[in-house]
């Protein structure tokens, strides 16, 4: 065949590719830019949308709730609010009653449920959670058989210098979410690593591992099998009791000895510690208190224990404060004063106060926030392994 003619014959095949790739695509709207953080601590949303007859933005932290959005004439929705005072904040979109990610953002709360958009606003000087020009650990991703059957997971921070020091091994602090987060979320939200290498840099902090596990087995095992997800129980019922044994049982008999197996750990009490939010927190206090042989240091951020279960199943804790502050190196409880937890923690504190056991507690202002438990995690990494 002549050369000119299989020329035409490859172009021609070429060009049909190319014709078909592009139908095949969908079209594809104007690129957006959201969130965009100004310079002056303002804040702009946009969402294409135009369709919709009415978008809102939604994030109460700061100040946007379900604040009015205004469309231009190629379809984009756009607000600015604030100033906002630096920090870290979810939000999301209201798009014709429906609640939406912000899909131009690839920031966003891992959740069981609704995932919201994350957005941060730099601070003057640079907050304990921003990324620093200091050494930076470790983040990982690790397996470890759980039980009937299943995988667990669980988020690995390790220090600087870790990979360095080949002898060297660390104390541990395992970190437990709240409910609907998953084992992501105190990575990602909490931005534990970059607080930890923030105060370890600052030398306000020892270097420790930070092991961040799922705390709703039900959920991981419902999932792996092929079954719908269980309804979350209520808080403190015989129900909710079960799942935290299991929840105890996993990580001492499982991932606990996979971490000291997989990493330099300085594996007894007194370099364990254990703390959460929220459920985490109710998971923390359970867990170390079934088991208190296996940490000395306990951190409960909007957590507590009802006093009929402090008289009951604990009372051999709670009976005997003498032997109690011995064991314990810290028991730490903190609350926002605007918490729905609020009242149920000060009734756990006066009670620890009564029997004479030894605590540190802080009361900050704000809710529920992740923006609070960022504020605890500081705290109480300064406190931890000294």
């Amino acid at each position: 065949m002549h050369r000119t003619t299989v020329a035409r014959i490859f172009f021609t095949w070429v060009m049909l590719c190319l014709f078909f790739y592009g139908k095949a695509q969908p079209p594809r709207g104007p690129f957006v830019v959201s969130p965009q953080v100004l310079a002056d601590k303002k804040v702009t949303f946009r969402y294409l949308a135009p369709s919709a007859r009415e978008v809102k933005l939604a994030g109460g932290l700061f100040g946007a709730s379900n604040v009015a959005m205004i469309k231009d004439s190629i379809g984009i929705w756009s607000v600015t609010v604030g100033p906002v005072r630096p920090d870290i904040y979810s939000y999301n979109f209201v798009v014709d009653g429906v609640s939406v990610m912000d899909p131009a953002n690839e920031d966003f709360s891992p959740n069981e449920r609704f995932k919201s958009s994350l957005f941060e606003v730099s601070g003057f000087t640079p907050l304990i959670h921003a990324v620093r020009d200091v050494p930076h650990g470790s983040v990982n991703y690790e397996y470890y058989s759980s039980v009937e059957g299943t995988t667990g997971t669980v988020v690995v921070y390790t220090p600087p210098g870790y990979d360095k020091d080949a002898s060297k091994k660390y104390p541990v602090f395992y970190l437990i979410s709240g409910t609907t987060d998953t084992e992501e979320t105190f990575f990602k939200v909490g931005r534990t690593n970059f607080i930890l290498d923030n105060l370890i840099a600052e030398g306000k902090a020892k270097p420790m591992i930070v092991v961040m596990p799922y705390g709703n087995m039900e959920a991981r095992m419902a999932h792996q099998k092929g079954d719908p997800t269980p309804p979350d129980p209520v808080r403190d019922s015989p129900d909710g009791i079960v799942r935290m044994r299991r929840f105890s049982d996993d990580l001492t008999e499982n991932v606990i000895p996979f971490v000291d197996k997989t990493y330099r750990t300085i594996a007894n009490r007194d370099s364990r510690a254990i703390g959460g939010f929220s459920r985490g927190g109710g998971q923390t206090l359970r867990t170390s208190f079934w088991n208190i042989a296996k940490f000395s240091w306990i951190c409960a951020y909007a957590a507590n224990l009802p006093t009929s279960e402090l008289d009951g199943t604990y009372s051999a804790i709670t009976s005997n404060a003498e032997a109690t502050n011995k064991q314990l190196k810290l028991l730490w409880v903190s609350v926002g004063n605007e918490d729905f937890m609020y009242n149920d923690v000060a009734t756990f504190l006066n009670y620890l106060t009564a029997k004479k056991i030894n605590y540190k507690s802080l009361i900050t202002g704000g809710g529920h926030t992740w923006i609070n438990v960022r504020t605890y995690l500081t705290e109480t990494a300064q406190l931890l392994f000294k």
